[in-house]
Formats: structure tokens, C-alpha cells, sequence
């Protein structure tokens, strides 16, 4: 893939200049960023190749002289419609996300596509190009669509955190060989993060009316390091009944998980129901609730 200088220059300028007055920690992650910033503007350029029209002579030239024209705009991006990419340990299939951009140019725009980078990962997950398809909207003005591929395998725990959406568009008077493409290094982003799980038991089941009753269950989140589900220590996750005869759960108490993801509480019997456990989810790790237990007041 041929990236030209100026193309990585205009795509990570900002994290190359910052990089000498930050910590070493943090310039190796401003030169995972860099990297991946490029790589993808790389992939950007070898789509638009594929969708430009056959240049003829007096075409190459007019793109030549574009080349101080303005580069196209990014008016619009996303991925995976802005929700999040929820994660499980197991996963190890590549997994086809959309993504949307909408761009404008004053010739019109040939192509825009999207894909995903972070500062925590050097690896980013690049647009398939056989899956770009363009909708004008008007002369100006183009939307495209097409699928990011994401590659569970290269995740690290650390990337459950907001993924940038890099997006780039080339103009219908731009060459992808000669001219600098319409770019935005992060706009909008998305959030990773790690599939969680949460079980209950209420016992003892029958229970006399009066009588108490335990209800233990565990939260968990995928580990994507070791592909297991691991604990979820210290998190806040609402006890929640309603009766044989409702439809709707109500909030009983809150309790915290241990420092292992257990949980472990009492309440007192007295009618036919169901308990559940209910977390609201965090920025890394989405909301769950468990399947609620029957219990059988006698």
C-alpha cells in the first residue's frame, strides 16, 4: 500500500508535533495512533482508486490542477450507528460492523469511508472496500456506507474505552495519487466494550411466608486477554422482585459486588415471585440483568 508523505503528514501533524513534550508512555501511544491514522488514510486513498472513474490525459491534468482546491468535508460519521461493539471472551471471528459518512466537495464526492483507531491499540480496523456504496444526495453533497471489520483477537483489556472514527472523502476532481483528501482523525467515536453476564439463586425454594430468603448471584464481564469471563469486583447492582401476577420489576435494595463479582443478600418471603439481579452497565462494560428465580411463598 503507498501512502504519500504529505497524506500521513496531514493525518497525524497534531500527535507528531505533541509527541516531544509528553511522557514516554504516552508518545509510544501518540505513535500507535500515528500509525494507525495513516494506515487507514492508506486504505482510504486504494478505495477511491477503485471507485475513481478511467482518468484520461485531460482529466489527470485537471486533477493535477485541483490539487490546491479545497479537500472535501466531512459533514457526518459513524459506526456502528454509535452504539456500542459489545465484545465476548470467546470471540475470534472477524466481525462486520456499518459504518456511514457523509461528506461534501464542490465537484461532487467520489467516495468517503470510515474506520476505527485508538491510543491505547497500534492495530486499527479498516473499511472493506468491496462493501462501499455511494447515494448522492445532491451535487455536493454524498453518502456512503460500508462495513469496518473488527478483529476480536486484538483486543486488549484496555481497549474498552471510545474508539475515534476516522472518516475521509475524496472529491469527483481529486486523484487519490496526487491529492490530499477531505479528513477527520476522530469524527465521532465509538465505544468498546466488554460483554458481561450476571446469574442468580433464591433459596430456599419453597419458603414459608415470613421466612428469609438468600439471594446470591455473581456479575461478570469478558476478559479478553485470557478469552474467560472474569469477576466484576466493587460494582453497584440493584436487587429487583415482582410478582407471579406483574409484568414489571421493582428495585428492592442495592447491593455491591465482592472484590470476585459475587453477590450475596437477604430478604424476607412473602408472596409467589421472581428476584433478579440488575446492573446498569459502565463505560467499559455494558448493562445485564439476570433471568429471574422463581420463588414459591407457601
Amino acid at each position: 500500500m503507498r501512502i504519500r508523505a504529505t497524506v500521513v503528514a496531514a493525518a497525524s501533524g497534531a500527535l507528531a508535533l505533541s509527541a516531544f513534550a509528553v511522557p514516554a508512555s504516552q508518545a509510544a501511544q501518540q505513535d500507535g495512533a500515528h500509525a494507525a491514522i495513516a494506515h487507514l488514510t492508506g486504505a482510504a486513498q486504494d478505495i477511491a482508486k477503485d471507485h475513481a472513474a478511467p482518468a484520461t490525459p485531460s482529466a489527470k491534468r485537471s486533477a493535477l490542477a485541483a490539487a490546491a482546491n479545497k479537500p472535501a468535508v466531512i459533514t457526518k460519521a459513524s459506526v456502528n450507528g454509535g452504539k456500542p461493539v459489545v465484545v465476548t471472551a470467546t470471540e475470534t471471528k472477524s466481525r462486520k460492523v456499518p459504518f456511514s459518512v457523509t461528506a461534501t466537495d464542490a465537484s461532487g464526492v467520489a467516495v468517503a469511508v470510515a474506520g476505527l483507531w485508538s491510543g491505547t491499540n497500534a492495530n486499527s480496523f479498516d473499511p472493506d472496500a468491496d462493501s462501499v456504496a455511494c447515494k448522492v444526495v445532491n451535487k455536493t453533497t454524498t453518502t456512503c456506507t460500508g462495513i469496518v471489520t473488527i478483529k476480536p483477537t486484538q483486543l486488549k483489556n484496555v481497549d474498552a474505552t471510545s474508539w475515534h472514527v476516522l472518516a475521509v472523502a475524496f472529491g469527483n476532481d481529486d486523484n487519490p495519487d496526487v491529492d490530499e483528501p477531505g479528513l477527520n482523525e476522530s469524527a465521532s467515536t465509538v465505544k468498546f466494550q466488554r460483554a458481561s453476564q450476571l446469574t442468580v439463586d433464591a433459596t430456599p425454594e419453597p419458603v414459608k411466608k415470613g421466612k428469609t430468603v438468600t439471594v446470591t448471584g455473581k456479575l461478570s464481564r469478558a476478559n479478553w486477554e485470557t478469552n474467560k469471563n472474569a469477576g466484576y469486583g466493587t460494582q453497584s447492582v440493584k436487587l429487583q422482585f415482582r410478582k407471579k401476577t406483574s409484568t414489571a420489576y421493582t428495585t428492592v435494595k442495592t447491593v455491591k459486588t465482592s472484590s470476585t463479582g459475587t453477590l450475596k443478600t437477604t430478604v424476607t418471603a412473602s408472596v409467589d415471585g421472581y428476584y433478579r439481579w440488575s446492573f446498569a452497565g459502565t463505560a467499559t462494560t455494558p448493562a445485564v440483568s439476570a433471568t429471574g428465580d422463581a420463588i414459591d411463598v407457601k
